[in-house]
């Protein structure tokens, strides 16, 4: 029995779910994949949601060690990983923990880059 062929609309979905909107350059990447290669995108997105989702690690702890690494690369989707770490109870003070490893790698840069993602996220708070 071959398996069910999945949507555009439910990788979308995992996105929604975890930060609260497909952001712009992974909507493009899905929707191309859907296109061009179905089969490898649901492996690659299946792969993705496993990896996100151990059953040794609540997901506000995936989402800080995400934020982590990502910042420690100096990647914009560490913004993305910040945000799904809010939604799921993170605190401006453990991002900034968070903040504090990556820069033990990465230096300022990273840092920097976290400075701006939580005030960001957390306006109100100066």
């Amino acid at each position: 029995m071959t398996e069910r062929q999945r949507t555009l609309a439910e990788f979308e979905q995992r996105y929604q779910d975890m930060i609260g909107v497909t952001p712009p350059k992974i909507a493009k990447r899905l929707k191309l994949s859907m296109s061009v290669d179905p089969e490898l995108l649901a492996a690659l997105e299946d792969w993705r949601q496993a990896a996100l989702t151990p059953d040794a690690l609540d997901q506000k702890t995936v989402q800080l060690i995400c934020f982590a690494i990502l910042l420690a690369q100096t990647s914009e989707a560490a913004a993305n990983h910040a945000r799904a770490a809010v939604k799921v109870g993170a605190t401006r003070e453990e991002l900034h923990a968070a903040a504090g490893l990556a820069a033990l790698f990465r230096g300022l840069a990273a840092f920097n880059m976290a400075g701006e993602i939580i005030a960001n996220l957390f306006p109100d708070k100066g």
